[in-house]
């Protein structure tokens, strides 16, 4: 027998939760599925148990940046008592999510699903139709092209890891790689980072990464850039990655090797095709309205949709919204690309929002840059920061910030001042006139502009 729904949300994360929360409580008969634990990456598997052991770091790193000026002993990280830590905050969420759906009346299903129709998919041999789906089911790890990837390791195994292993390798230069590799440092591993290009962190500011690649090295990560993977296999315990390296072969030996080279929509396993959904390496394919561009009964939202946002938790639940209002009212709500930052969470952090230099001389505006090293700046100084700067954006002609560029210990908070003053187009001059509490890192705002 065939279950029927009003909507039918394939994902149990922001981008799946909240459009099913709002079409419930209008009455529709709603769906939720998925083939892992409920609650979604970020809550389970991302940016919220990453920042459980980022906050164990940041003390460790703290205390070796005071040692002598105040602080007499070095701290250390117990793994096995912080990965205990991390699960109080995990281990709930998916029992709490799933009676969140119930207590809303809203149907759960654990497993995989795959379309066998426009309007029905199977569900771990169960079928269930609906009259509107909302796919999101997020991302996964892409793909990588050489032997013995499949032993790979991932994200997800090394929060989960009950013991540090000795020797890390990570795969990729982007956040996932740079953020745990700057967590295993700080709790004592050795630590590799291989990147296939000349530079990690492509879309912040250069000479940011250039300087949190000073401070990534001297707490010990070993980076090597512009090589190719080639292989990697393992004997027992021990993991051998060989690559290639302006074509020398070079050959590492580790006890895990993380892929963090990037991640890719989680579709493979939705039979898209006989629903007739068109996607590709980006995602789903959808119209302004986050509707399939091919299937008008298919919406998509956060990583799965191919709608240029960023895969951010924030956008997702941005885009659900959108996604519920159009579900509920017809299509009224268009896809817009919010002001949003984005931030690293390496030791020092590594923040960014609106323009680079770059794209605002590309669309022709008069700009002042600037471009601050801040280390000396009292905020920085009393906490032995080794590295503080900012890079800002000004459009001359009409007093307005067009883009912030930050590393420091502070910059995920400051981040933020500045993505209100770009969002509400604040004036620059007017911006120079706030007080904030001093003395913060906030307090300096006034004579960063």
């Amino acid at each position: 027998m065939v279950k029927k729904y009003d909507l039918i949300v394939i994902g149990s994360g922001s981008a799946g939760s909240v459009a099913a929360q709002a079409c419930r409580k209008e009455g529709w008969r709603v769906a939720v599925v998925d083939a892992r634990p409920f609650g979604g990456t970020c809550a389970l598997r991302g940016c919220d148990p990453k920042k459980v052991l980022v906050g164990a770091a940041e003390i460790v790193d703290a205390s070796h940046r005071m040692k002598g000026k105040g602080i007499a002993e070095d701290q250390a990280i117990d793994w096995q008592a912080l990965m205990t830590f991390k699960k109080t905050f995990t281990e709930p969420v998916p029992d709490g999510k799933v009676r969140a759906f119930k207590e809303a009346g809203i149907d759960v299903f654990h497993g995989e699903a795959a379309f066998v129709s426009d309007h029905t998919i199977n569900v771990s041999g169960e079928l269930l139709e609906a009259d509107k789906f909302l796919i999101a089911s997020g991302a996964e790890p892409a793909e990588l092209p050489f032997q013995g990837a499949e032993l790979l390791k991932h994200s997800d195994d090394f929060l989960a890891l009950g013991e540090l292993p000795k020797r890390i390798i990570f795969i990729g230069g982007g956040y996932i790689s740079m953020e745990f590799a700057h967590i295993a440092a700080r709790a004592g591993s050795e630590v590799h980072l291989i990147h296939r290009s000349d530079q990690i962190l492509k879309g912040f500011d250069a000479d940011h990464v250039q300087l949190l690649m000073k401070r990534s090295e001297e707490v010990g990560i070993q980076f090597h850039l512009n090589t190719d993977v080639t292989s990697l296999m393992n004997q027992g315990d021990v993991y051998t990655l060989k690559g290639n390296q302006n074509g020398k072969e070079i050959e590492w030996q580790a006890d895990i090797v993380i892929h963090g080279a990037g991640r890719t929509p989680a579709i493979r396993k939705l039979n898209l095709t006989e629903a007739g959904i068109l996607a590709d390496e980006k995602g789903i394919q959808v119209n302004e309205f986050l509707q399939s561009i091919s299937n008008p009964h298919v919406y998509a939202a956060g990583d799965v949709s191919a709608s240029g946002n960023r895969p951010l938790t924030p956008l997702a639940g941005f885009e659900s919204n959108i996604v519920a209002e159009n579900l509920l009212n017809g299509n009224v709500k268009k896809m817009k690309h919010p002001i949003t930052p984005t931030i690293v969470f390496t030791l020092p952090k590594l923040a960014s929002v609106g323009m680079t230099e770059e794209e605002a001389k590309e669309k022709g505006y008069e700009i002042k840059v600037s471009d601050l090293d801040m280390k000396d700046w009292y905020t920085y100084r009393k906490a032995n920061e080794k590295a503080a700067s900012a890079k800002l954006i000004i459009d001359v002609e009409n007093d307005r910030l067009l883009g912030a560029h930050l590393i420091s210990m502070q910059a995920d908070e400051l981040i933020n001042h500045f993505t209100t003053a770009i969002h509400f187009q604040l004036p620059v001059s007017e911006l120079k006139q706030v007080i904030f509490g001093y003395p913060t890192a906030a307090s300096d705002l006034q004579y960063m502009i």
